[in-house]
């Protein structure tokens, strides 16, 4: 037995200890009078509003208040908060990743879904990237774990991040919030309740916030990895009696990073991963793992962003059931600009490779739900979901090259455009592609409740699934590749190498000969599919204050292309949808009159036609490409924990321990197999968070707050690779963090004044690493949170 597995079992059995331990706590005495049991957790992971300790799901919760104490409110953030939830940094929020249970996709395809979907007030984002902004005037995050396909769609065959924001009230409010921290990092937002006649109300949100960065060029002699954000939401409420409900919202942002570069983090390094020599060293900063904190770079890696979207939600009695209709559009443009040779300039032997991608893309989506009462001996909920999500990207890569002249100086770095180089050669490629994404889909959940403490519940969910991919590519290079580009690709290049393939022509003769046919017309493709999914699950009463559960979910994610910038006719395939079948068993305890809730989970889950990116062969070569890569699976045990022994003193926290290992792995004659038990990435075995919060009152003009938390990891694999040199130098280590804070309140919670340490103990640590940098060192993506810095945070609520 390896060893995770071995983690998994011992986890289990403490966790059961545990649980066993804190059972004799029904008996002890009620509660003193100051003290008090928190306020009942209300979800909609199963699409309406139940208690959370009511609900046969494994769903983690974050409240608005602790997502906001964690400086910046994003996803990124949230990950440090729920163990099982983890995040994969990218140089752009386009190639971002949300990872749920060790399982994600992450790929550069436009054709390629996420395994993990975002659900914002009941809008489904279609594409990860969207979910990565700034998370403003959120009411409360649930984290559902495992496939939630049945009520959620194909996007959910990891999981679901489903979040809800604070809704318009019907009375004259808002706050204010004022936040600096070092390094110039400026934070301003604001909301403001407006009621407009007894049954209509609207709120306004806005925010602004800017931040210099944390990584030095050296070229440029400015500061990078930073950001400026500003956006706005309004929403509409209208409520004339207990059978209808209208609500309306409508957002912008616009965000403007010059994030995120990556860092030169190793020296030189050989295939076998020994040190090596480079003269690239001399103008790189000097390397020191995840403590560098500078680069050498004359392009500025850049994320342009804007999105918006408009949403209207009508909820209405229809005897004694609910119809609710939900209808949204949204748009969200992206331009990535990245330096991808990581040096101030071309050399001779080193290129100048520098992108430019902007991307558009827009989603309509529409669903339709009819939700029967809940206290009834079968409740149900039905529905229907319509979405179209089209995408369209123009990459521009450009290539700078140059040679040495005849006898130029040996083992000197020669700068292209000087005396010892020849004249520069501009290499070129342009690509337009896009993808369009149709979805229908058909479902149903239904609860049969059986006496007084049993209820069997039980889904199905019908998807019909169209993607019509495009891609055209002019390279001035053609007929030959270039460095980082192709010859052309389109229409009548794909047509000819086909006509050749029949001939019996190598597919790489093919590829050649198919070039002299560019005709600079789209190559075009389509696929569909039908897919039924669903669950099942027995929930158990053992007592009012204890619920347990077993469960099995099939997951589905749709086809898929590998729709790239460098696209060749040999990767024109379709990817097959992939699948899953997720086990679960919960038990839900509340202990100590309402004190203390613990929640476990034990799940086992394996995916067939994992969609990941895999060894490949291209025309002859072996390269990574998305694909089908296998089989994999992923089994664990976690815990939520929520502690308020009194009304002053708050403790929360969770834990999960995480086998998410590759099963067997689908590789062509030639290429590398990634051997079965390895782990998958950003999939740690052990991880986990803990909170404290403690109010001391006074008899003064404020309260005094004490927070503080912290959140560990054990290592975890960033580079999902073949080689085991790779995947051995590709290792995030484990570490620790610890965060602290101390606030003046207001007794009426009028106003709170904070001061905020983040990363106490200054301890650096490598959001992702990356292969393929300069003589082959290391690339490592450093966030924020590597460095301990400071803050304070003024609000004023009226």
């Amino acid at each position: 037995m390896n060893s995770p597995k071995k983690a998994v079992l011992r986890a289990s059995a403490a966790i059961l200890a545990l649980s066993a331990f804190a059972a004799p706590a029904y008996a002890q005495d009620g509660a003193a009078e100051d003290d008090q049991a928190p306020g009942e957790i209300v979800v909609t992971a199963q699409k309406r509003s139940e208690s959370l300790q009511s609900v046969p799901l494994a769903v983690s919760v974050i409240t608005g208040d602790a997502l906001a104490d964690t400086n910046r409110p994003s996803i990124e953030s949230a990950s440090q908060l729920v163990p099982s939830l983890n995040f994969q940094k990218s140089g752009t929020t386009l190639n971002q990743t949300i990872f749920l249970r060790g399982v994600g996709t992450a790929n550069f395809s436009i054709a390629g879904e996420p395994s993990v979907s975002t659900v914002v007030d009941g809008v489904v984002y279609s594409r990860s990237g969207e979910a990565f902004s700034d998370m403003v005037d959120v009411a409360q995050i649930e984290v559902l774990r495992g496939p939630q396909g049945t009520l959620f769609g194909k996007n959910a065959s990891a999981g679901v991040v489903n979040i809800t924001t604070q809704m318009p009230k019907f009375e004259f409010g808002g706050n204010l919030e004022a936040s600096y921290f070092d390094r110039n990092e400026v934070r301003l937002k604001g909301a403001v309740n407006l009621p407009v006649g007894q049954d209509m109300a609207a709120r306004v949100t806005a925010f602004y916030g800017a931040y210099d960065g944390n990584i030095r060029n050296l070229t440029t002699q400015n500061w990078v990895n930073g950001y400026k954000h500003y956006g706005v939401r309004g929403q509409f409420l209208y409520e004339p009696g207990d059978s209808l409900r209208v609500y309306l919202a409508a957002d912008y942002y616009k965000n403007d990073d010059d994030c995120c570069a990556d860092i030169i983090a190793t020296g030189p390094l050989t295939g076998a991963g020994a040190a090596s020599t480079s003269l690239a060293t001399a103008v790189l900063p000097t390397p020191m793992g995840a403590d560098t904190r500078e680069i050498t770079q004359n392009l500025v890696t850049a994320t342009k962003e804007k999105g918006w979207g408009v949403s209207g939600q009508v909820d209405l009695d229809v005897g004694t059931h609910s119809l609710t209709s939900i209808t949204a559009y949204r748009g969200w443009d992206n331009t990535e600009i990245r330096d991808g040779d990581w040096l101030p300039r071309a050399y001779v032997g080193f290129n100048q490779l520098h992108d430019n991608g902007p991307q558009t893309s827009n989603t309509f989506s529409q669903e339709l739900r009819l939700t029967s009462p809940a206290d009834q001996t079968l409740s149900y909920v039905v529905g229907l979901y319509y979405s179209r999500a089209e995408s369209e990207r123009t990459f521009t890569r450009n290539v700078v090259s140059c040679t040495a002249v005849t006898g130029a100086p040996t083992n000197v770095l020669i700068p292209c455009g000087t005396a010892n180089a020849n004249a520069s050669v501009l290499y070129s490629g342009t690509a337009t592609f896009g993808s369009v994404f149709n979805n229908f889909a058909a479902f149903t959940q239904a609860t049969l409740k059986i006496g007084e403490k049993a209820r069997l519940i039980g889904g199905l969910r019908y998807t019909n699934d169209k993607l019509s991919v495009f891609h055209s590519r002019k390279s001035s290079n053609t007929p030959n590749s270039a460095p980082g580009i192709q010859a052309n690709f389109d229409q009548g290049v794909y047509d000819e190498y086909l006509r050749q393939l029949a001939l019996n022509v190598a597919p790489s003769a093919a590829v050649t000969a198919g070039l002299a046919k560019s005709n600079g017309v789209p190559f075009r493709t389509e696929t569909s599919n039908d897919n039924v999914s669903g669950k099942v699950a027995l929930q158990y009463d053992f007592s009012d204050d204890v619920m347990g559960y077993a469960s099995y979910a099939r997951g589905y994610k749709g086809p898929a292309y590998n729709v790239f910038f460098n696209l060749t006719p040999t990767g024109t395939n379709v990817i097959e949808p992939e699948t899953s079948d997720s086990f679960e068993l919960g038990l839900k305890n509340t202990f100590l009159d309402g004190k203390m809730t613990l929640n476990i989970a034990g799940f086992y889950s394996k995916y067939k036609n994992f969609q990941a990116n895999n060894p490949d062969l291209v025309a002859g070569v072996v390269v990574t490409r998305f694909t089908n890569a296998g089989s994999i699976s992923t089994t664990g045990i976690e815990m939520d924990l929520s502690y308020r022994p009194s009304r002053n003193t708050t403790i929360s926290g969770g834990l999960a321990v995480t086998d998410a290992h590759v099963v067997k792995f689908n590789a062509p004659l030639g290429a590398a197999v990634i051997p079965e038990g390895t782990k998958l990435a950003y999939a740690p075995t052990w991880k986990g968070s803990l909170s404290f919060e403690q109010t001391f009152p006074t008899n003064g003009f404020a309260n005094v707050v004490f927070g503080s938390s912290m959140n560990f990891q054990s290592e975890q694999l960033s580079l999902f690779s073949a080689n085991e040199v790779e995947r051995r130098l590709g290792t995030i280590p484990a570490y620790a963090l610890a965060n602290a804070s101390l606030s003046l309140v207001d007794q009426d919670d009028a106003w709170k004044l904070s001061l905020i340490v983040r990363n106490l103990f200054d301890k650096s640590y490598a959001a992702a690493i990356i292969n393929g940098g300069v003589s082959g060192a290391y690339r490592y993506q450093i966030p924020r949170d590597a460095d301990r810095y400071w803050g304070v945070s003024a609000r004023v609520n009226f």
